[in-house]
């Protein structure tokens, strides 16, 4: 929690344009839990600092650019951005490896699923992009999807446990947690509805029996 006070304090006084400086460095890598930074900026709202919802619509373009910019440096630059510096501290060439491992086994679903993951999130965008596996249109409606999950849920969060520190405390540990359940429910309904709707176009086929 000392770092949620930390963030608050600097929110509160330097407003949208600090959570949405804050959360590009998350997309690039910067050892800032975003999960923290978005309950921090929900907490400011709470407080009277911010409204709510702005602080939603800063948050959501604050997110996903910083990790499209990851995906559209990767794609420019391809395998060559392992050479930067401060890429090499994020994405290894052996962590590259594994990623790209994680492509072949899990496809386009790792791009949905790195949100939920600090620790490879922008390894895996910029591995996305580098490799030229997905195209811009798709990676963006992935994690756009993804965002919608995370991102409402923790600033809504810190909103509510704002004048809470011991419930917000918990809630955070808990959500950390639900996150991943209520991700994993979505992913179940849409294999199923995928499922469904394959079948009906396989019994719908002249060559179906």
């Amino acid at each position: 929690m000392e770092l949620l006070e930390r963030l608050v304090t600097v929110f509160a006084e330097n407003g949208y344009f600090a959570v949405f400086i804050a959360l590009l460095l998350c997309g690039a890598g910067v050892p800032l839990p975003e999960d923290i930074t978005l309950v921090a900026g929900g907490v400011i709202a709470g407080l009277g600092y911010a409204n709510v919802h702005r602080m939603f619509a800063v948050a959501m373009v604050g997110v996903l650019a910083g990790d499209s910019a990851m995906f559209l440096l990767g794609h420019h630059y391809g395998a060559r951005i392992l050479q930067w510096r401060l890429v090499a501290r994020v994405l290894t060439p052996e962590r590259y490896a594994k990623v790209q491992q994680k492509f072949e086994r899990y496809g386009n679903r790792l791009l949905f699923f790195a949100r939920f993951l600090p620790g490879i999130r922008t390894a895996v965008f910029i591995t996305a992009g580098s490799t030229h596996r997905v195209s811009f249109l798709r990676f963006f409606l992935l994690d756009g999807l993804a965002a919608l999950i995370s991102v409402p849920f923790w600033v809504y969060l810190g909103y509510l446990g704002a004048d809470n520190h011991e419930w917000l405390a918990k809630w955070i540990r808990r959500g950390q947690n639900g996150l991943w359940v209520l991700a994993g429910i979505l992913i179940v309904v849409a294999l199923v509805l995928w499922w469904r709707r394959k079948r009906r176009a396989s019994c719908a086929s002249p060559d179906s029996p």
